[in-house]
């Protein structure tokens, strides 16, 4: 009789072949609606595939029918992301593949004492409001005083440790940016420092070409326009924002300085926070950082002790691995079969 037990029920027969399912999933992901027949419709709703799965196989699906059959084939909910048309691919390539390796490399061996990666960003009084958990039929409502009021900020991330400097201005100046980068100094009082940035204008400026001269152990290396997924900033803004200003009410504009402030001294109390492989603040910010390489065997030894996270070249920091080693594993790196 145990033989007879399903121990789940197995379902009715796909009403799509397997060849169907493929054509689902390419039409999917590379076209849109408007490309199959649907006029002036650019989204892909449930309605819209169920309409397109009829005419295209005749096969009737209702939406909730249609949304479990995009979940089973890999597909989610999700919301688009912009693509910046000028950015040029052939630029971004060479940073990633050159410019990049060429800088993890000076820092490996001692030529540079510290990478850091700089952007600007604006916290408003009021920023966009995001999901939350809230009674059903509900909505949390924040209140605003309608107006743009906020603080214009400079940070810096330490690439090998994920240290944070930061300074608020009343505006993104020449001599602003200047302050910032006196600031960076003073916190790197010895050794060679280069600051990956923005070809924003305030960067080139005759006054910052002045001030490099005059402080030579400083030196910056320009992005790729248009590429801010090259610059893990990004991520630290997005964090910010998420932790600490979506669905919250500023009375006072000092309350967003006091927050704001909170939220870095906790990254700076707390670097590892932003590598912990749990931790979606990782992926947003490191997502393809690091200096050690690893052979083959200690990257295949780390991801199934630690399952860290790594890029797709196999880098990782090595402070990063011995403060893991001691806190998570206990293993002890010193020894070379693990770094190369």
């Amino acid at each position: 009789m145990s033989g007879l037990d399903l121990g789940h029920s197995p379902g009715g027969p796909k009403k799509l072949t397997e060849e169907q399912e493929d054509k689902v999933k390419a039409t999917l992901t590379t076209l849109r609606p408007v490309d199959v027949g649907f006029k002036a419709r650019h989204t892909w709703t449930l309605n819209i595939i169920r309409k397109w799965i009829q005419r295209e196989f005749d096969q009737r699906f209702t939406e909730k029918g249609v949304s479990k059959l995009l979940t089973r084939l890999g597909f989610s909910y999700t919301k688009a992301t912009y693509s910046v048309v000028n950015a040029n691919p052939e630029e971004q390539e060479l940073f990633r593949e050159v410019t990049l390796p060429e800088l993890k490399e000076q820092l490996d061996q001692g030529e540079i004492d510290h990478l850091l990666f700089e952007d600007e960003s604006m916290i408003l009084t009021y920023l966009a409001l995001q999901y939350n958990w809230f009674p059903k039929g509900q909505q949390r409502k924040i209140p605003t005083y309608g107006h743009h009021k906020g603080a214009k900020l400079f940070a810096a991330i330490d690439y090998a440790t994920g240290t944070v400097i930061h300074r608020e201005e009343e505006d993104y100046t020449t001599a602003a940016f200047q302050r910032f980068l006196m600031d960076v100094l003073i916190h790197y009082p010895e050794g060679n420092l280069v600051m990956v940035l923005y070809n924003a204008r305030i960067h080139h400026a005759e006054a910052i070409q002045l001030f490099l001269r005059e402080h030579k152990r400083l030196r910056l290396v320009y992005l790729p326009k248009y590429s801010p997924e090259l610059n893990p900033v990004e991520g630290l803004w997005k964090w910010l924002k998420h932790d600490v200003v979506n669905n919250v009410f500023f009375s006072k504009f000092y309350y967003i300085r006091s927050h704001v402030i909170a939220f870095m001294k906790r990254i700076n109390r707390h670097p590892l926070e932003m590598y912990r492989p749990t931790s979606s603040s990782c992926i947003k910010i490191f997502s393809s950082i690091y200096i050690g390489k690893l052979n083959i065997y200690g990257l295949a030894v780390w991801k199934s002790l630690c399952n860290i996270i790594v890029d797709s070249s196999g880098f990782l920091v090595k402070s990063l691995i011995r403060q893991l080693a001691r806190s998570m594993c206990d293993i002890n790196l010193n020894n070379s079969e693990f770094i190369s």
